[in-house]
C-alpha cells in the first residue's frame, strides 16, 4: 500500500513538474512564434494586398476589440493619410482552415485584395487559390462577395470549390469584421 501510495506521489510530481515545463517552454518561446508570424507568413500576404505604401502594416499594427474577439487591424499609409486596413480571417477548407488576409479601401470600403496565409488543400487544386487567377478577382469587389455559381462574380477554382467557398466565407467574415470596427479604425489612424 506505501510503494503504491509513493509511486502515485511521485508520478503526480514529475507529471506537475513536466507541465509547468512545457507551460514555462510556451511562455519563453511566444515572441519569437509571433515575430516569425508576422515575418514570414503575414508579411509576405499583407504585401500582395499593399503594394504601393508607404509604412509597414506590420510595425504599425493595433489589435481591436471586436464582439468575436481580439482583431488584429494592418493600416496602409501613403503620405500619412489611411489608405488601407488589412486583417486575418478564416474560412473552412477541404483540408483544414485557410487562413485569408483582407485588405480594404478605406475611402471606397471595396476590397483592396487578399493574401492567402495558411492552408492545408490538396497539391495542384486546392493550392491554386493561392494563384493570382483567383486571388485577382477580390481586387476592387464590392461586398459582400459571392461565388459565380452562388449568383456572385468570383469564379471558383475548377475542381477546387470547397477552397474557393473557404475563402470567399473568410473574406466575408473580415467585411463584416471590418464594417464593425471602422469608425475605431479612422479614429486611431486620424482619418
Amino acid at each position: 500500500m506505501i510503494g503504491m501510495l509513493r509511486m502515485v506521489v511521485v508520478l503526480s510530481v514529475l507529471c506537475g513538474l513536466s507541465g509547468f515545463a512545457l507551460s514555462y517552454l510556451k511562455m519563453v518561446t511566444a515572441p519569437r512564434i509571433e515575430e516569425q508570424v508576422l515575418t514570414y507568413v503575414q508579411g509576405p500576404a499583407l504585401a500582395r494586398v499593399f503594394s504601393h505604401i508607404q509604412n509597414s502594416p506590420i510595425a504599425d499594427r493595433r489589435a481591436f476589440d471586436s464582439p468575436d474577439g481580439k482583431v488584429m487591424v494592418f493600416p496602409a499609409l501613403r503620405d500619412g493619410t489611411l489608405v488601407g486596413v488589412a486583417l486575418e480571417e478564416k474560412g473552412k477548407g477541404y483540408g483544414g482552415e485557410i487562413g485569408v488576409m483582407v485588405g480594404f479601401d478605406v475611402g471606397s470600403d471595396a476590397l483592396a485584395g487578399i493574401g492567402i496565409t495558411t492552408l492545408k488543400e490538396t497539391p495542384g487544386l486546392g493550392m491554386r487559390v493561392t494563384e493570382s487567377a483567383f486571388a485577382g478577382q477580390f481586387f476592387g469587389a464590392g461586398l459582400p462577395v459571392a461565388l459565380a455559381s452562388q449568383g456572385g462574380s468570383i469564379d471558383a477554382v475548377s475542381g477546387a470549390t470547397i477552397s474557393s467557398g473557404g475563402v470567399v466565407a473568410a473574406v466575408n467574415k473580415a467585411a463584416r469584421v471590418y464594417s464593425q470596427l471602422k469608425p475605431e479604425i479612422l479614429k486611431a489612424w486620424g482619418k
